[in-house]
């Protein structure tokens, strides 16, 4: 399984290292009588008296019909099997490009928060990978033929208490989310940000694209702001090591195949629980028809893309599993009894989680 090693180097190359100031908190934001943060809170408002989205924001979920493969035209379809059979080399993240459209709903720790800076004329979205997106709030318009850029060009206006954001230009060099989903040139994006308190954000997404879809598609996300927290800087080298041992497809994976009695599979079913990067993780794992499938929550990818559906499991051993999601699993079982503990693989090491009882 060397291109699914090769899938946890390229997430390495792009992970954070530790660094100060993650153990101080946000100053200015309400908090209860215990010193937590009150993400209840009523949403601030500006100056200007503006709803004001500043802060430290990460998706929650997503869903929508953008993830729905029946809305999109064939070639995109096609292009987006071509991309899960290829592990997902493409991505723009693992060739150390910016994510453009990908960015409102990227799911990974990292890769999904956003720090927003308010003003009255400008609105600033900055990313981990030191990208940025410009939201002008002077009144200008798009242009109509635009020369066609990674993060595209975007203009906004308030409407009632929801900050409309319009944009265009972006290049076909991008997917619209983690499950290589095209686009053309021709794609334009409408969004929706609603404040909902201090806590919540709701995000709406209209996208039009002639030339993927037929008609236009819709995703809603659900923001958090996350307190205590900072944005650390994600940087990506050339990725051409990484990227010389990335490749090959699926069935030439599945030939390392092993097979696994069903009473040592039925050992491993149950629920696991433990911590990855500062986040609990809850893993379901089930035998259905001979084989081992594992649905993680949080998932690996966000919600209605590939990853979150429940992942066969490949056997490479009697204990030691892969998926498609591009990590390892190794249980650990006392004896011929149950299985205590499933170890997920990343390639900063083996995180353990216990058996729930």
């Amino acid at each position: 399984m060397k291109r699914r090693l090769a899938t946890l180097i390229l997430l390495a190359a792009t992970g954070p290292a530790i660094a100060q100031w993650l153990n101080l908190q946000t100053p200015g934001i309400p908090r209860t009588a215990d010193g937590a943060p009150d993400l209840a809170a009523p949403a601030p408002r500006t100056s200007d008296g503006h709803p004001d989205l500043s802060g430290l924001w990460a998706p929650a979920s997503a869903s929508g019909d953008l993830f729905d493969l029946e809305r999109v035209q064939a070639w995109a379809r096609e292009a987006m099997v071509q991309a899960e059979r290829r592990f997902f080399v493409d991505d723009p993240r693992f060739q150390c490009l910016p994510s453009g459209p990908g960015t409102l709903i990227s799911g990974g720790l990292t890769a999904a928060m956003r720090r927003i800076v308010q003003s009255p004329t400008l609105i600033a979205e900055l990313r981990a990978d030191l990208t940025y997106r410009q939201i002008f709030m002077d009144g200008r318009e798009l242009e109509d033929e635009p020369l066609p850029v990674w993060m595209g060009y975007s203009v906004g206006r308030w409407d009632g208490d929801t900050l409309v954001v319009e944009s265009n230009g972006y290049n076909d060099r991008t997917w619209l989310h983690r499950g290589g989903l095209p686009h053309t040139e021709r794609l334009r994006m409408a969004e929706r940000y609603r404040r909902l308190d201090f806590g919540r954000m709701q995000l709406d997404v209209t996208y039009e694209d002639p030339g993927t879809f037929d008609m236009p598609l819709h995703a809603s996300v659900e923001l958090r702001y996350v307190a205590d927290d900072e944005l650390l800087e994600t940087v990506c080298n050339e990725s051409s090591e990484g990227l010389s041992h990335y490749g090959g497809e699926i069935t030439e994976a599945e030939q390392n195949v092993v097979e696994v009695a069903p009473e040592i599979l039925a050992r491993y079913v149950g629920t696991y629980r433990g911590n990855w990067l500062r986040r609990e993780i809850t893993v379901e794992v089930t035998l259905e028809d001979g084989a081992l499938y594992l649905e993680r929550t949080p998932p690996y990818q966000e919600a209605g893309v590939a990853g979150v559906e429940k992942s066969e499991l490949v056997a490479l051993s009697d204990t030691s599993f892969e998926c498609i999601c591009g990590l390892g699993f190794i249980f650990t079982a006392e004896r011929e009894g149950m299985a205590t503990e499933v170890a997920e693989v990343h390639v900063s090491g083996a995180w353990p989680f216990r058996r729930v009882p």
